[in-house]
Protein backbone atom coordinates (compact mmCIF):
# COMPACT_ATOMS: atom_id res chain seq x y z
CA UNK A 1 0.00 0.00 0.00
CA UNK A 2 1.37 3.39 -0.98
CA UNK A 3 2.15 6.14 1.50
CA UNK A 4 -0.63 8.25 -0.02
CA UNK A 5 -3.26 5.48 0.42
CA UNK A 6 -2.29 5.02 4.06
CA UNK A 7 -2.88 8.74 4.67
CA UNK A 8 -6.18 8.90 2.68
CA UNK A 9 -7.94 5.97 4.41
CA UNK A 10 -8.08 7.51 7.93
CA UNK A 11 -9.34 10.76 6.41
CA UNK A 12 -12.19 8.90 4.71
CA UNK A 13 -13.07 6.98 7.85
CA UNK A 14 -13.15 10.21 9.86
CA UNK A 15 -15.38 11.87 7.29
CA UNK A 16 -18.05 9.14 7.27
CA UNK A 17 -19.47 9.80 10.78
CA UNK A 18 -19.61 13.50 10.01
CA UNK A 19 -21.62 12.83 6.87
CA UNK A 20 -23.92 10.53 8.81
CA UNK A 21 -24.51 13.19 11.41
CA UNK A 22 -25.23 15.72 8.68
CA UNK A 23 -27.76 13.38 7.10
CA UNK A 24 -29.39 12.72 10.48
CA UNK A 25 -29.63 16.45 11.19
CA UNK A 26 -31.08 17.07 7.75
CA UNK A 27 -33.68 14.33 8.26
CA UNK A 28 -34.51 15.69 11.71
CA UNK A 29 -34.88 19.18 10.31
CA UNK A 30 -37.15 17.90 7.56
CA UNK A 31 -39.27 16.00 10.09
CA UNK A 32 -39.59 19.08 12.30
CA UNK A 33 -40.50 21.18 9.28
CA UNK A 34 -43.17 18.69 8.20
CA UNK A 35 -44.52 18.60 11.75
CA UNK A 36 -44.84 22.39 11.75
CA UNK A 37 -46.54 22.34 8.35
CA UNK A 38 -48.90 19.60 9.52
CA UNK A 39 -49.71 21.51 12.70
CA UNK A 40 -50.34 24.66 10.68
CA UNK A 41 -52.65 22.87 8.26
CA UNK A 42 -54.45 21.25 11.18
CA UNK A 43 -54.88 24.61 12.89
CA UNK A 44 -56.40 26.05 9.74
CA UNK A 45 -58.76 23.08 9.60
CA UNK A 46 -59.66 23.66 13.25
CA UNK A 47 -60.39 27.34 12.57
CA UNK A 48 -62.59 26.40 9.63
CA UNK A 49 -64.92 24.62 12.07
CA UNK A 50 -65.49 27.77 14.11
CA UNK A 51 -68.64 29.71 13.31
CA UNK A 52 -68.39 33.46 13.16
CA UNK A 53 -72.07 34.23 13.66
CA UNK A 54 -74.75 32.76 15.89
CA UNK A 55 -77.30 30.76 13.94
CA UNK A 56 -80.45 29.29 15.43
CA UNK A 57 -80.62 25.47 15.27
CA UNK A 58 -82.09 24.13 12.07
CA UNK A 59 -84.41 21.84 14.04
CA UNK A 60 -85.70 21.21 17.53
CA UNK A 61 -84.29 18.51 19.81
CA UNK A 62 -85.44 16.51 22.81
CA UNK A 63 -83.13 18.41 25.14
CA UNK A 64 -80.55 21.17 25.40
CA UNK A 65 -77.21 21.09 27.23
CA UNK A 66 -75.04 24.11 27.92
CA UNK A 67 -71.43 23.67 29.01
CA UNK A 68 -70.40 26.38 31.45
CA UNK A 69 -67.17 28.28 31.06
CA UNK A 70 -67.88 31.23 28.79
CA UNK A 71 -69.90 34.42 28.82
CA UNK A 72 -73.57 34.39 27.76
CA UNK A 73 -73.72 30.62 27.22
CA UNK A 74 -76.41 30.10 29.85
CA UNK A 75 -78.60 33.01 28.79
CA UNK A 76 -78.44 31.86 25.16
CA UNK A 77 -79.36 28.30 26.18
CA UNK A 78 -82.35 29.54 28.17
CA UNK A 79 -83.47 31.59 25.17
CA UNK A 80 -83.45 28.38 23.12
CA UNK A 81 -85.46 26.61 25.82
CA UNK A 82 -87.96 29.48 25.90
CA UNK A 83 -88.20 29.28 22.12
CA UNK A 84 -89.27 25.63 22.31
CA UNK A 85 -86.10 24.19 20.80
CA UNK A 86 -85.93 21.57 23.56
CA UNK A 87 -88.06 20.14 26.38
CA UNK A 88 -85.49 20.48 29.17
CA UNK A 89 -82.14 22.15 29.70
CA UNK A 90 -79.09 20.77 31.49
CA UNK A 91 -76.54 23.29 32.74
CA UNK A 92 -73.37 21.22 33.07
CA UNK A 93 -70.40 22.27 35.18
CA UNK A 94 -72.19 24.57 37.62
CA UNK A 95 -70.08 25.67 40.59
CA UNK A 96 -70.97 23.56 43.66
CA UNK A 97 -72.05 26.65 45.60
CA UNK A 98 -74.34 27.96 42.86
CA UNK A 99 -78.01 27.14 42.55
CA UNK A 100 -81.04 28.06 40.49
CA UNK A 101 -81.49 31.18 42.61
CA UNK A 102 -78.05 32.47 41.57
CA UNK A 103 -78.95 32.06 37.93
CA UNK A 104 -82.43 33.52 38.34
CA UNK A 105 -81.00 36.74 39.78
CA UNK A 106 -79.26 37.31 36.47
CA UNK A 107 -82.20 36.11 34.42
CA UNK A 108 -85.31 37.27 36.32
CA UNK A 109 -87.58 36.85 33.30
CA UNK A 110 -86.73 33.14 33.14
CA UNK A 111 -87.85 32.19 36.65
CA UNK A 112 -90.65 29.92 35.41
CA UNK A 113 -88.38 28.00 33.06
CA UNK A 114 -85.65 27.70 35.67
CA UNK A 115 -88.15 26.21 38.11
CA UNK A 116 -89.84 23.76 35.78
CA UNK A 117 -87.43 22.75 33.07
CA UNK A 118 -83.78 23.27 34.07
CA UNK A 119 -81.45 20.74 35.70
CA UNK A 120 -78.05 21.56 37.18
CA UNK A 121 -74.96 19.36 37.00
CA UNK A 122 -72.40 20.28 39.67
CA UNK A 123 -70.13 17.25 39.13
CA UNK A 124 -68.45 18.04 35.82
CA UNK A 125 -65.05 19.71 36.05
CA UNK A 126 -63.95 19.57 32.41
CA UNK A 127 -65.24 18.83 28.93
CA UNK A 128 -64.78 15.10 29.30
CA UNK A 129 -66.81 14.95 32.49
CA UNK A 130 -69.36 17.32 30.93
CA UNK A 131 -69.89 14.57 28.37
CA UNK A 132 -70.18 11.85 31.04
CA UNK A 133 -72.71 13.80 33.09
CA UNK A 134 -74.67 14.76 29.98
CA UNK A 135 -74.86 11.11 28.94
CA UNK A 136 -76.26 10.22 32.37
CA UNK A 137 -78.87 12.98 32.09
CA UNK A 138 -79.83 12.00 28.54
CA UNK A 139 -80.28 8.37 29.61
CA UNK A 140 -82.45 9.40 32.56
CA UNK A 141 -84.63 11.60 30.37
CA UNK A 142 -84.81 9.11 27.50
CA UNK A 143 -83.68 11.74 25.00
CA UNK A 144 -82.33 10.86 21.57
CA UNK A 145 -81.36 14.33 20.30
CA UNK A 146 -79.58 17.22 21.94
CA UNK A 147 -78.74 20.83 21.16
CA UNK A 148 -75.22 21.58 22.42
CA UNK A 149 -74.55 25.14 23.56
CA UNK A 150 -70.99 26.32 24.11
CA UNK A 151 -68.54 28.89 22.76
CA UNK A 152 -67.56 28.60 19.10
CA UNK A 153 -63.89 27.89 19.90
CA UNK A 154 -64.89 25.14 22.35
CA UNK A 155 -67.50 23.48 20.12
CA UNK A 156 -65.17 21.13 18.14
CA UNK A 157 -63.77 19.54 21.31
CA UNK A 158 -67.20 19.42 22.95
CA UNK A 159 -68.64 17.55 19.97
CA UNK A 160 -65.72 15.09 19.99
CA UNK A 161 -66.28 14.27 23.67
CA UNK A 162 -70.09 14.20 23.51
CA UNK A 163 -70.13 12.08 20.34
CA UNK A 164 -67.81 9.59 22.00
CA UNK A 165 -69.91 9.47 25.18
CA UNK A 166 -73.25 9.31 23.33
CA UNK A 167 -72.73 7.77 19.87
CA UNK A 168 -76.46 7.10 19.42
CA UNK A 169 -77.57 10.65 20.29
CA UNK A 170 -78.05 13.24 17.57
CA UNK A 171 -76.06 16.38 18.43
CA UNK A 172 -77.03 19.79 17.07
CA UNK A 173 -74.39 22.50 17.73
CA UNK A 174 -75.31 26.02 18.75
CA UNK A 175 -72.09 28.04 18.90
CA UNK A 176 -72.07 31.11 21.13
CA UNK A 177 -70.04 34.02 19.74
CA UNK A 178 -68.45 36.20 22.42
CA UNK A 179 -68.38 39.97 22.22
CA UNK A 180 -64.60 40.05 21.89
CA UNK A 181 -64.79 37.72 18.90
CA UNK A 182 -67.27 40.06 17.22
CA UNK A 183 -65.32 43.22 17.98
CA UNK A 184 -61.96 42.30 16.45
CA UNK A 185 -60.44 39.61 14.22
CA UNK A 186 -58.84 36.85 16.28
CA UNK A 187 -55.45 37.27 14.58
CA UNK A 188 -55.15 40.84 15.86
CA UNK A 189 -55.48 39.80 19.51
CA UNK A 190 -52.64 37.99 21.23
CA UNK A 191 -54.95 36.77 24.00
CA UNK A 192 -57.45 35.32 21.52
CA UNK A 193 -54.70 33.66 19.50
CA UNK A 194 -53.28 32.05 22.64
CA UNK A 195 -56.77 30.85 23.57
CA UNK A 196 -57.27 29.31 20.13
CA UNK A 197 -53.86 27.62 20.14
CA UNK A 198 -54.52 26.21 23.60
CA UNK A 199 -57.94 24.95 22.55
CA UNK A 200 -56.48 23.45 19.38
CA UNK A 201 -53.98 21.42 21.42
CA UNK A 202 -56.77 20.21 23.74
CA UNK A 203 -58.89 19.35 20.72
CA UNK A 204 -56.07 17.27 19.21
CA UNK A 205 -55.54 15.49 22.54
CA UNK A 206 -59.25 14.68 22.73
CA UNK A 207 -59.26 13.37 19.15
CA UNK A 208 -56.25 11.12 19.83
CA UNK A 209 -57.70 9.79 23.09
CA UNK A 210 -61.10 9.09 21.53
CA UNK A 211 -59.57 7.34 18.51
CA UNK A 212 -57.40 5.16 20.75
CA UNK A 213 -60.39 4.40 22.97
CA UNK A 214 -62.33 3.27 19.91
CA UNK A 215 -59.79 0.45 19.42
CA UNK A 216 -59.79 -0.54 23.07
CA UNK A 217 -57.02 1.70 24.41
CA UNK A 218 -57.45 4.33 27.12
CA UNK A 219 -53.99 5.89 27.53
CA UNK A 220 -54.95 9.12 29.26
CA UNK A 221 -56.70 9.20 32.66
CA UNK A 222 -59.32 11.85 33.08
CA UNK A 223 -57.82 15.16 34.22
CA UNK A 224 -59.47 18.54 34.85
CA UNK A 225 -59.27 21.44 32.45
CA UNK A 226 -60.41 23.78 35.18
CA UNK A 227 -61.89 23.68 38.65
CA UNK A 228 -65.69 23.41 38.77
CA UNK A 229 -67.36 26.56 37.44
CA UNK A 230 -64.11 28.52 37.64
CA UNK A 231 -64.70 30.27 34.34
CA UNK A 232 -68.42 30.71 34.75
CA UNK A 233 -69.25 33.68 36.97
CA UNK A 234 -72.09 33.66 39.43
CA UNK A 235 -73.83 36.05 37.07
CA UNK A 236 -73.80 33.84 33.96
CA UNK A 237 -75.51 36.32 31.67
CA UNK A 238 -72.85 38.99 32.09
CA UNK A 239 -70.24 39.55 29.43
Amino acid sequence: MSEQARHDKPEASRGTPARRRARMLAALGAAVGLAFVGAGVGFVGFLSQLRGVETKPASNADGIVVLTGGSSRISDAIELLAGGYGKRLLISGVHPTNGVSDISRSLPDSQRLLTCCVDLDRSAVNTRSNASETRRWVDEQGFRSLIVVTSNYHMPRAIVELSHAMPDTTLIPFAVIGDKWREEPWWTSGATLRLLLSEYVKYLAAEVRVRLASIGLEPFPETGDQPPGSAEPKRPSSG
